[in-house]
């Protein structure tokens, strides 16, 4: 999760890693850049990329597309952390795309902002850029983010880039994590894989939690957790684990040596061995459910 704890963490981890520090302060964390994405891996396909808008319920959803330039693919739906759609997340789609899907990468914010709200995960640690989440975040809940997810289904199966005889995928980061079992959940016959990456919120008591959604979908899970959210929730990924078994559905969930955002390209917690290893995970779930 995405608070003031896991932060603390990220920070004298990374201390640690870096300088061999005794201890660390959140500015040293601020202060190192997160490393850029890996080269597309060779083979892969040339992407073109535009601004689109997705009506849904509630309003106007702000978004990029990314797809290989011809040909029609199984698209995916990419929900980002906490800091929103920005540029990091448009270079993970494209690099997506160029795998050979059609992607589909949301302001999940916008009921009350156009994208990009903050410019980096960074900008998320300091009094400014909580102030502009924090209202946001409290205006997205389980029920709007599954007819948002409808909604992208919707407007994905009717672009010509997207093949509508194959399944569609989804993918999440940090809160939106728990946004991928929602969206399989909300269209089972049309999502047929979901992979979460230091998902936060995924087990809880109630009906709407997504531990609980797993029995109404049809998809198969990857569930990549850090190692620290582990350490502070260690029964979680026993009780996604089960939940996935009791409801018949294919699941990988592991624990990584890294540490919460480790799959973002911007963040300065981000792991890149770690990140292509997760990478390679999704790639593989899709290839098998999609």
């Amino acid at each position: 999760m995405c608070d003031e704890q896991t932060e603390a963490e990220n920070a004298l981890w990374l201390s640690r890693r870096e300088f061999g520090a005794a201890g660390a302060s959140a500015a040293v964390l601020a202060s190192l850049p997160g490393c850029s994405m890996a080269e597309p891996a060779p083979g892969a396909l040339p992407v073109k990329g535009r601004a689109v808008t997705v009506t849904t319920p509630d309003g106007k959803v702000d978004a990029w597309f990314y797809a290989p330039e011809t040909g029609k693919h199984p698209a995916v739906i990419m929900w980002p952390d906490i800091a929103g759609l920005r540029e990091a997340y448009k270079t993970m789609a494209a690099r997506l795309a160029s795998a050979g899907y059609a992607v589909l990468v949301v302001n999940h914010y916008y009921r009350g902002a156009v994208a990009p709200v903050l410019d980096s995960l960074v900008a998320w640690r300091t009094p400014e850029g909580q102030a502009k989440l924090k209202p946001l975040i409290a205006g997205i809940t389980p029920a709007g983010t599954m007819s948002d997810a409808k909604a992208f289904v919707a407007w994905l199966d009717a672009q010509a880039e997207v093949d509508t005889t194959r399944r569609i995928g989804t993918c999440g980061y940090c809160m939106g994590g728990p946004y991928t079992v929602r969206t399989a959940a909300a269209v089972p016959t049309r999502v047929g894989a979901a992979a979460s990456f230091h998902g936060a919120g995924l087990v809880g008591p109630d009906a709407d939690s997504p531990v609980n959604l797993l029995a109404k979908t049809k998809a198969g899970f990857l569930f990549a957790i850090a190692q620290n959210d582990d350490a502070s929730a260690p029964s979680d990924k026993t009780a996604l684990a089960a939940a996935a078994k009791a409801a018949g559905r294919p699941a990988e969930v592991e624990v990584y040596p890294a540490q919460h955002g480790w799959c973002t390209i911007d963040a300065p917690i981000y792991d890149k061995v770690q990140a292509e290893k997760a990478w390679s995970r999704m790639l593989a779930l899709y290839a098998a459910n999609l």
